[in-house]
């Protein structure tokens, strides 16, 4: 564009001259000659003040705030527009309260805590920001990048437009900060060292358990008999089991949200369609399911080996059977829903 507008004031001067001088012909050379030399490093030097300004505006926002708000006008000039030195990662997000969006919330206090370790860390340059965009103060850009659900995490990098890979797979690696710290770092090559604010909740709960247990073992300290129950080892045995196989570990790293809410449909998902991540809201069902088919089995064995009243053992007999039957044919169209293509099913499709 600058060097169009120098060849028509160029063309301008060549005409004036060409009238009142009879060497039109060197001076047109002459003026030639200094706008191909002259053009294109003004317009290098316009485009490094604007590019100049830009990262100065950006680290102005981010030492007031490590997550910078934009809405639809900073987007297209800081992010859309060139030129543009630095990455940025953007949460697309729906935090105002008529949405009911849980699940943004919790993603937000983790991109937070992601931002703030990169903002107050002594390796923080200018490479890379970190901004969120609210769908009610920027719904032109959902509707620019054609987005109809949130959060979102996206990548735009400094040269380029964004990949498929640029897009975080949430559903799959969950927001965590720490997950999104390795992404950012296979996008960016920077590497972000996630630091947390203390949390007493855990220790605090710890604590209190060992004193409740530790009290309790005093107070029957006399009478130690019930540690060596089996009964009470069985049903710890037993909780441990449900809870590790219902996926509560996996929750614990990977960070999952709790559900799914569409923002432009409101419908709310508690299982995840796909066989490699998984809701906690799904690991709590799966857990029940799991316990109720334990209680059948456990009803069946009772009614095949107690001694009670021959009656009340039929009416075990007939709940464990339900129970077992229902739970288990419930778990298998959870399974046959996650993994596309599962052939088989029991009572229900």
């Amino acid at each position: 564009m600058c060097i169009y507008k120098c060849m028509c004031v160029a063309v301008c001067i060549y005409k004036c001259i060409a009238v009142c001088s009879m060497s039109g012909r060197l001076l047109s050379s002459l003026v030639l000659l200094c706008v191909l030399c002259c053009g294109p490093a003004d317009c290098q030097k316009k485009k490094e003040t604007l590019m100049s300004e830009k990262v100065t505006q950006m680290m102005e926002w981010a030492s007031k705030r490590s997550v910078i708000r934009m809405n639809g006008d900073k987007f297209r000039r800081f992010v859309k527009a060139p030129p543009r030195n630095y990455s940025v990662v953007i949460m697309f997000t729906a935090l105002q309260p008529q949405r009911q969006c849980g699940v943004c919330k919790q993603a937000d206090e983790e991109f937070q805590v992601l931002a703030n370790s990169w903002r107050y860390s002594s390796a923080f340059t200018n490479k890379v920001f970190f901004a969120c965009v609210d769908f009610d103060e920027g719904s032109d850009v959902f509707q620019m990048l054609g987005m109809n659900s949130a959060p979102t995490f996206l990548h735009f990098p400094s040269k380029g437009k964004p990949r498929k890979t640029d897009t975080y797979e949430l559903q799959v690696r969950g927001f965590a900060a720490e997950q999104l710290a390795r992404w950012v770092a296979d996008r960016t090559d920077v590497q972000i060292r996630v630091i947390r604010p203390p949390n007493y909740a855990g220790p605090l709960l710890l604590g209190f358990l060992l004193a409740v247990i530790g009290g309790l073992a005093y107070l029957r300290r006399h009478n130690l008999e019930f540690l060596f129950n089996k009964n009470v080892w069985a049903f710890s045995a037993l909780c441990f089991v449900l809870i590790m196989t219902s996926g509560q570990m996996w929750n614990h790293i990977r960070g999952p949200p709790y559900a799914h809410k569409n923002p432009s449909t409101g419908q709310v998902s508690y299982i995840h369609g796909s066989s490699q991540a998984q809701f906690v809201a799904e690991t709590h069902i799966v857990l029940l399911f799991n316990a109720a088919v334990t209680m059948g089995m456990v009803l069946l064995c009772e009614a095949a080996t107690s001694d009670i009243d021959i009656g009340k053992r039929k009416i075990m007999c007939v709940a464990g059977i339900g129970l077992v039957m229902l739970f288990f044919s419930w778990l298998l169209s959870i399974f046959r829903a996650k993994y596309h293509g599962y052939p088989y099913s029991f009572l229900m499709s």
